[in-house]
Order: structure tokens, then C-alpha cells, then sequence
């Protein structure tokens, strides 16, 4: 199968692009920096928020290749778990790419030399991650498929009798590497299907987690993944799933005690990343987006990105459209751009593009540290 084609051309001027996301329209409209790829390929790893058809052939209940998902892709339901764009659809655009990155499900031999995505819906750091949702294809797996790409770039016609060809390739590369909600949410909030609630404390289970996390990110160096986004997880407490279950205030209905947990883990990876970037891998450099504090902003400032609802998923069941996600041919709400969540734990594509272009554009050390990611690129 051929990886899916842009429908629409991407014209965006540079000036634009290249905004600092002070002006939220900017944010909100921005999808392409260039008409020049400023990367030669783009490698996706992660969980639902950035799978786009990965989890389409296995048996789980962690799918989207339905509608309404995609009613506003021009593909329709791909297995994107979102109305339109993911965050890395719409920074792949900001990178110059023409094509959307394929999944590596479908991915052409001939497409691997721009990039694939091994993202797959309700996979985490640790394996075990998800099971009570089925089949998925956790992080250890998904590095192993990188494996599998490189090997094969490495026996291809462009690299062959040149031993130094394909990490220098790779060195020019970005790298999206995002995982942790699902260790949360399909595991260490979830005490009836797991037991690491009562395992490990609150630090005891970040400081596991970013172990395992920080073999997995050797690892893909190892490969040659050199210049490398890392996010953060961002504020479960907050989403309508949680929100659905969780009685708070009027004041503020998010489970802070959640969302104090999970900065545990993005307080020790904006540390890891530090590390990282002070020499631990020689002639790397990583960026962490702070996603928690990113969307608490698209939260807080609603209005001036032209958000109207916050706590509700936009297709769902229930409490804040929040008790049950979005079903089979269920009829989503009419104005997409006004909400900041798609379903129970899925943003909107309005809400992908202003995040993508805070990744891109943001000033250095905000809600991308060290530096932004149009900067990583030009590295």
C-alpha cells in the first residue's frame, strides 16, 4: 500500500511560519515553514496521540480507522485517533515534507529514506502497558523496528560500499520520541488491571519508568537518531475521561493529585534531557516540550486561541463526553474549531497545530528547552 498523499497544496508564507505563537490566529492557520524540506526524513515513535494506522490490523480495542474519526482528514479515518492532523502530521508540514510520514504498517521500501511512523495507540515505555486494551506495539518493539529500517537502509543501492553513509544520513534527521501517558493512564492509574500502584510510589514509579525510558533513547542513538524531540506528558488530570470520573471544583474539576504524579516523570525527563545534551551522547542534541505547561495554556487562555470548551470531548458518551469515547458513526459536535478535545483523551487538530507550531517556533527554553525545533532542524 502507497503512503497516503496531501490532497490540498500547503502555502504558507515563511514569515508567518516563523511567528513565536504570540499571535494565537497564527498558531491556529500555520502548517508549512518552507517549500523546502529542511530534513531529509522524520521518524515518529509514540502512542495514540501520534499513531496514524499502526494499530488498523491488529486485534485491539485501541483503534480509530472509523468514523467519526477523520471526518476532517482529507483521507478520512486513516487510524488517526483525532478529527484531522496529529501534532506530528502538522509538524512534518512545518518541516517542509510534502507527504504526511506513513506508518510503518504500510510504509514502501522505497518511502523508509523519509521517515516512518511506529507510533501505535495505547503502547508506553514499559511492555506490559495497555494490555487491558489488546494488542499494541509497546516502545522496546517499536525501537525494534527502527532497527529493522536502518538495516535495511543500510543494505539499499544509496549507502552501499559506504560504511559511514546511512549514520550520517540519520545525523541530519529529526526524531519524534513520545511516550508516558499510557504508562499512567493504562497502567499505574488503573489499580484493578495492575499491580504498580502498589509496587512503587509515586517516585519509585517516574524513576522506573525513566530507566527503562532512557535505555529505549540509547538505543535509537545507537541507531543514529541524533537530533531528537521528546515531550512531556500532559495534564491527564484534566482530560474529559478524567474529568468524567474525578468530582472537583468549579474552580478547578482537575485531579491535581494525577497531575502532580506525572510531573514526577516530565520534571526527571526535562533532567534526562539535560544530561543528554551535556555530553552523555556525544554530538546529539535533544528537545523537550513541556506539554503539560503547553496545554495547560491552550486552557487557561481558551479565548485567545479561539477555544470555546476545554472540558469536553467533542465526540463521546456521557459526562463531559468523557465516560465512553467517541463510537462508530456517532455524530461529533459541529464546531471542531472551538473545542480543545477531540474525545475522551484525544486534543483536537485545532489544538495539534497551535502545539505544533509552539514546538517549532516557541522562543527557546519555553514550552521547547533548550532550543525550538526549527532550530534542531537547521543544527
Amino acid at each position: 500500500m502507497e503512503i497516503v498523499k496531501v490532497s490540498e497544496k500547503i502555502v504558507v508564507s515563511v514569515v508567518i511560519a516563523m511567528l513565536l505563537c504570540y499571535n494565537a490566529t497564527a498558531c491556529r492557520n500555520s502548517t508549512s515553514a518552507t517549500k523546502q524540506v529542511q530534513v531529509p526524513c522524520f521518524f515518529i515513535f509514540g502512542d495514540s496521540l501520534v499513531d496514524n494506522g499502526n494499530n488498523n490490523g491488529i486485534l485491539t480495542l485501541a483503534r480509530a480507522n472509523y468514523q467519526p474519526y477523520g471526518v476532517d482528514f482529507a483521507q478520512g479515518a486513516t487510524g488517526r485517533f483525532c478529527n484531522g492532523r496529529t501534532v506530528v502530521d502538522v509538524l512534518a508540514q512545518l518541516l517542509g515534507f510534502s507527504d504526511y510520514i506513513p506508518p510503518f504498517s504500510s510504509a514502501t521500501r522505497a518511502s523508509l529514506m523519509r521517515g516512518v511512523n511506529f507510533a501505535s495507540g495505547a503502547s508506553g515505555i514499559r511492555d506490559e502497558t495497555g494490555n487491558n486494551l489488546g494488542a499494541h506495539i509497546s516502545m522496546n518493539e517499536q525501537v525494534n523496528n527502527f532497527g529493522r529500517v536502518v538495516q535495511l537502509m543500510r543494505r539499499s543501492r544509496s549507502f552501499r560500499g559506504d560504511p559511514n553513509g546511512v549514520q550520517n544520513y540519520l545525523s541530519k534527521c529529526i526524531i519524534y520520541s513520545g511516550l508516558g501517558s499510557n504508562d499512567y493512564l493504562n497502567n499505574y492509574f488503573m489499580t484493578d488491571y495492575y499491580s504498580t500502584s502498589s509496587q512503587f510510589t509515586p517516585e519509585a514509579y517516574a524513576t522506573t519508568l525513566l530507566q527503562d525510558y532512557a535505555r529505549q533513547l540509547t538505543d535509537l542513538y545507537r541507531l543514529g537518531a541524533r537530533k531528537v524531540i521528546v515531550p512531556g506528558i500532559g495534564p491527564i488530570g484534566c482530560i474529559p475521561y478524567e474529568l468524567a470520573r474525578y468530582k472537583g471544583t468549579a474552580q478547578n474539576p482537575c485531579n491535581e493529585q494525577k497531575n502532580n504524579i506525572i510531573n514526577l516523570f516530565n520534571s526527571g525527563l526535562k533532567q534526562l534531557v539535560d544530561t543528554i545534551n551535556n555530553g552523555q551522547f556525544p554530538g546529539a542534541k535533544f528537545v523537550y516540550l513541556d506539554s503539560f505547561q503547553g496545554s495547560k495554556d491552550l486552557d487557561k487562555n481558551s479565548k485567545a486561541y479561539g477555544l470555546e470548551v476545554t472540558d469536553q470531548g467533542c465526540c463521546g458518551v456521557g459526562k463531559n463526553n468523557g465516560q465512553i469515547t467517541c463510537l462508530p458513526l456517532q455524530t461529533p459536535c459541529e464546531n471542531r474549531d472551538k473545542y480543545l478535545f477531540w474525545d475522551s483523551f484525544h486534543p483536537t487538530e485545532v489544538a495539534n497545530v497551535i502545539l505544533a507550531n509552539k514546538a517549532y517556533s516557541s522562543r527557546p527554553n519555553t514550552y521547547a528547552h533548550p532550543i525550538n525545533v526549527r532550530q534542531l532542524a537547521a543544527l
